[in-house]
C-alpha cells in the first residue's frame, strides 16, 4: 500500500451525488414504517414491564423482577432506536457530512453496556438468593410469566415488520427474543416452586436470565464497536474487493483501497486507481463502479482514478 488520502479526488473521476443521494432518499418509506413498528413494540414492552415489577414484588420473585429489568433495558433498546432513526434520516449538512447515521451505532452501544450492567446486578442478587431463597408464590410467577411470553412474542413479530436491516432494530429484536427466554425461565421457575421443589430454583432462572443479557450485550458492543473502528461489514472481505478490481480489464493496478462501514447498510469503499497511459479513466472508472455494486452491493465509491506514468528505462544525461 502506498501513502496518501484514500480519498482524495483527481480531475472529475468521481460521481459523489448518485451514490449518496440513494442511501438517503431510496429508504424513506421503509424508514418511516420501521418507526412505526418500533413504536408499537415499546408501548408493547413498557405497558408490561410495569405490570411485572409490581407481580414480582408482590410474589417475592427475583425472576419476575429480572425479567422486568430486561424489559427495561428493552425499552431502552427500543426508545434509543426510535431516537437514532429520527436522527439518521436527517439528511447531511455542515460539518456532518454523512449525516447522523452512526447515531444508531452509539445508541447500540448504549445498549449493550446497560445489559452489561444490568446482568451484572441481577447475578450478585441470583448468588445472593440461592445461600437464602425467600418464600416465591409459584402460581402468580407462572401466570405473569406466561403473559410476558405472550407480549414478547407480539413485540417480536412487531420488529420483525421491519424492512431495514438496521444494527439497532437487530439489537432490540435480540433484546425481545433475550427475554421471551427470560419468561420462559420464570415461568419453568414457577412451575417447579408451585409443584413443591425448592425455592433457590427462581435465583437460578434468574441467573440464566443474567446470561442471556449477558450474551445479547456481547453481540451488540462486538458489532457497533466494528462499525465504530471502521471495521469491513461481517462477510465482506476487502482481499477479494481488491483482487476482483485488480482483475478487471484495463486495470494496472489498485492500492490505498478502504472498505468501511459508514452505519447500518451503508458501506463505502475508497480506491487509489492506476490505468494504462491514454486509457479512458472515466470509463474504467465506471465499470468499476458497476461491478462494486452488482457483486458487493456497494453503492458509495471514491476512486481516485490515474494514468500510470511512463518512465524510460535508461536516464541520458545532457551534455555541457
Amino acid at each position: 500500500m502506498q501513502t496518501g488520502p484514500a480519498n482524495e479526488h483527481s480531475h472529475g473521476e468521481h460521481e459523489p451525488s448518485h451514490d449518496h443521494s440513494d442511501a438517503g432518499h431510496t429508504h424513506a418509506p421503509s424508514a418511516e414504517a420501521d418507526r412505526r413498528w418500533l413504536a408499537v413494540a415499546l408501548a408493547l414492552i413498557v405497558g408490561f414491564m410495569a405490570v411485572e415489577v409490581v407481580a414480582g414484588l408482590l410474589a417475592g420473585s427475583l425472576a419476575l423482577l429480572s425479567d422486568a429489568a430486561h424489559m427495561l433495558t428493552d425499552a431502552a433498546a427500543i426508545g434509543l432506536a426510535l431516537l437514532a432513526a429520527r436522527l439518521a434520516a436527517r439528511p447531511a449538512r455542515g460539518s456532518y457530512t454523512f449525516g447522523f447515521g452512526r447515531a444508531e451505532i452509539v445508541s447500540a452501544q448504549i445498549n449493550g453496556a446497560a445489559l452489561f450492567a444490568l446482568a451484572g446486578v441481577i447475578a450478585v442478587e441470583g448468588v445472593r438468593r440461592l445461600g437464602s431463597p425467600p418464600d416465591v408464590d409459584g402460581p402468580v410467577v407462572i401466570a405473569v410469566g406466561a403473559v410476558g411470553a405472550l407480549v414478547n412474542i407480539a413485540a417480536f413479530w412487531a420488529l420483525s415488520r421491519a424492512e431495514r436491516q438496521s444494527l439497532n432494530v437487530a439489537g432490540a429484536r435480540a433484546h425481545v427474543l433475550a427475554d421471551l427466554y427470560g419468561s420462559a425461565a420464570a415461568i419453568t421457575a414457577g412451575t417447579v416452586i408451585a409443584s413443591g421443589g425448592p425455592a433457590e430454583i427462581d435465583a437460578l432462572a434468574a441467573l440464566t436470565v443474567a446470561a442471556l443479557m449477558l450474551r445479547s450485550g456481547w453481540s451488540l458492543l462486538r458489532a457497533s464497536t466494528r462499525v465504530l473502528l471502521e471495521a469491513a461489514p461481517a462477510g465482506l472481505d476487502p482481499d477479494e474487493v481488491g483482487r476482483t478490481l485488480a482483475a478487471m480489464p484495463g486495470i494496472v493496478e489498485i492500492h490505498d483501497l478502504h472498505v468501511w462501514e459508514v452505519t447500518s447498510g451503508f458501506v463505502a469503499v475508497a480506491a487509489h486507481v492506476v490505468v494504462p497511459p491514454g486509457d479512458d479513466c472515466h470509463l474504467r472508472r465506471r465499470e468499476l463502479q458497476s461491478v462494486l455494486h452488482e457483486r458487493f452491493g456497494i453503492r458509495h465509491t471514491t476512486l481516485q482514478v490515474d494514468h500510470e506514468s511512463w518512465q524510460p528505462l535508461v536516464q541520458i544525461e545532457p551534455r555541457g
